[in-house]
C-alpha cells in the first residue's frame, strides 16, 4: 500500500477567488458562488485550500485585483503550499500572465476548470470534439501564458486537453485543426438531421436545465431503464441520451436528456455543443428541469433561460418542471410559491414509483391537444390502412360498416394529411 501512494501525483491545491463588481447580484451571493466554484474544483480533481474575495469598483486591467489584494492572495497562496489560483472570473490573457508573474503560481478561471472537466466526462466521439474544439478556442488568445505551463509542468488540471496541442503551439496549426473539427461537427449535424428524419413521429421533448437539476434521473424514471448514469455530481452527463417512453393510456414520447448549463458557461463551449443542442432545437416542448431544493434555483432558472436565449432555443414552449420536491421542507408553500412565477408548472419526484405522474399526465395532455379526434371511413379491402391508422394514433371508438368501419381516432396534422392522401374519406368528429 505504501508503494501505491508513493507512485500517485499528489491531489492539486487550489485558492479560490472572487472578484464582483461591487453593488452587483454577483457581489451579494458571492459565497454562494465560491461554494459551486469549489464543487467544480473538487469534480476536477484539486483541493481547495483557501478562498479570498474582493468587490471591485472597476477591474484593474492588469491584475482584476488591487495591488493590496494581490499581495494578501500572494500571502495566502504560499501560506497554504497551494499550487494553483482559480477565479471565479473569466481573466484576460493580460491578467493571467501577470498574476503567475507575481504570485508565482499556476492561475486558471472559471471557464478553464469547466473545460478540463469537460474534457475528462466527454465519453462519445461527438462530446470529445466538441470539447476539443472549445479548448483550442481557448486556448488560442492565450497561447503564450499556456505554453509556459506545458513547459514546465505535466498533467494537473487545466492541462488535460487534446494531447496534440502540448506540442503544436504555433497558431496557424492549431486555426487550421479548430476548422477541421468544425468540418467534423458539421457532419456530425448532417448525419444527425439524416436520423430524425428517419424517425417515426413522436411527441418529442427535451431536458434542459441547471447541472445537477436531475434531468437524468427524470430520464431514468420515465423510461424505466436503470442502466441511465445518475451521479450527484456536477457534469455527470455530457452527451446527448435519447429514449422512447410510454405515457400512459396508449401515449409515447421521445425524451432527449441534453448536457446541463452552469452559471458562466464558457461560451466557445456552448457554441461547440450546438450540434448537439439541434435535438433540443427540432423537439416539440423543452422540459426546464429545476431543482426546488437548491436555495438560488431563481438564479438557476435565469442562467438556463439566457443560455436557451444565446442558442437561440428561447422561442419553443417551455414546461417547468420542479424536481427533488421530496428534499423541499414546505412541498406546498413552495408550490403555491413557484405558481405564482409559472403557472404551469409541473412538481415531481424521482424517489418515489409514482413521482413523475404529473409529468406524464401533463405531456400526455399536450399530446390530445395536437392530435383532435377524426372520423376516418376504411374499405374492409383496405385493412392495411386500417393497421396503420391504429399505429400512428389513438382510436377511441370503432363502428363497423356495410362497406367495412368507421373509426374516431386522434391523429397528428400530418397523419391526417397521410391517410387523405392514400385516398380515405376524412371527417371532422362530430
Amino acid at each position: 500500500m505504501r508503494q501505491l501512494i508513493d507512485v500517485l501525483p499528489p491531489v492539486e491545491r487550489a485558492v479560490l477567488v472572487a472578484a464582483p463588481r461591487k453593488g452587483s447580484a454577483d457581489g451579494r451571493a458571492v459565497q454562494e458562488h465560491l461554494d459551486e466554484l469549489a464543487r467544480l474544483v473538487d469534480t476536477a480533481g484539486a483541493e481547495v485550500a483557501g478562498r479570498l474575495t474582493q468587490q471591485v469598483a472597476a477591474p484593474n486591467p492588469a491584475t482584476l485585483l488591487g495591488e493590496g489584494k494581490v499581495e494578501e492572495l500572494r500571502a495566502l497562496v504560499e501560506d497554504a503550499g497551494a499550487t494553483l489560483v482559480i477565479f471565479d472570473e473569466e481573466l484576460t490573457p493580460v491578467q493571467g500572465a501577470n498574476l503567475e508573474r507575481e504570485l508565482q503560481a499556476r492561475v486558471m478561471d472559471r471557464p478553464e476548470v469547466i473545460l478540463d472537466i469537460f474534457s475528462t466526462r466527454a465519453r462519445s466521439h461527438e462530446a470529445k470534439l466538441q470539447v476539443e474544439l472549445a479548448q483550442l478556442e481557448y486556448l488560442l488568445p492565450r497561447l503564450t501564458r499556456m505554453w509556459t505551463h506545458l513547459s514546465r509542468i505535466r498533467g494537473g488540471i487545466g492541462l488535460r486537453g487534446p494531447g496534440e496541442t502540448q506540442l503544436e503551439t504555433d497558431r496557424r496549426i492549431i486555426r487550421r485543426k479548430i476548422q477541421q473539427l468544425k468540418a467534423k461537427l458539421r457532419d456530425v449535424a448532417r448525419h444527425r438531421a439524416n436520423l430524425r428524419s428517419g424517425r417515426v413521429p413522436l411527441l418529442t421533448v427535451a431536458l434542459v436545465g441547471y447541472t445537477n437539476a436531475g434531468k437524468s434521473s427524470v430520464l431514468r424514471g420515465l423510461s424505466g431503464q436503470h442502466d441511465i448514469l445518475v451521479e450527484d455530481r456536477l457534469f455527470a452527463t455530457l452527451d446527448t441520451l435519447t429514449r422512447e417512453v410510454d405515457l400512459g393510456e396508449g401515449y409515447r414520447a421521445r425524451v432527449i436528456d441534453t448536457v446541463g448549463f452552469i452559471r458562466k458557461l464558457p461560451h466557445h463551449l456552448v457554441a461547440s455543443f450546438r450540434a448537439t443542442l439541434e435535438e433540443a432545437r427540432e423537439a416539440d416542448v423543452l422540459l426546464h428541469v429545476v431543482d426546488a431544493s437548491h436555495p438560488d434555483w431563481e438564479e438557476h432558472w435565469e442562467v438556463v433561460e439566457g443560455v436557451l436565449a444565446e442558442l437561440e432555443l428561447d422561442d419553443k414552449p417551455v414546461l417547468p418542471v420542479f424536481n427533488k420536491m421530496d428534499a423541499v421542507p414546505d412541498p406546498l408553500g413552495f408550490a403555491r410559491r413557484a405558481r405564482e412565477l409559472h403557472p404551469d408548472a409541473i412538481f415531481v419526484t424521482t424517489v418515489r414509483t409514482d413521482g413523475l405522474e404529473p409529468l406524464k399526465a401533463a405531456l400526455r395532455a399536450r399530446e390530445q391537444d395536437a392530435r383532435p379526434t377524426v372520423r376516418i371511413r376504411v374499405p374492409h379491402a383496405q385493412g392495411r390502412l386500417l393497421a396503420a391508422i391504429y399505429q400512428a394514433g389513438e382510436v377511441v371508438r370503432r363502428t363497423a360498416t356495410d362497406d367495412g368501419v368507421e373509426v374516431a381516432v386522434r391523429l397528428a396534422a400530418e397523419q391526417v394529411a397521410r391517410f387523405r392522401a392514400a385516398g380515405l374519406e376524412v371527417r371532422a368528429a362530430g
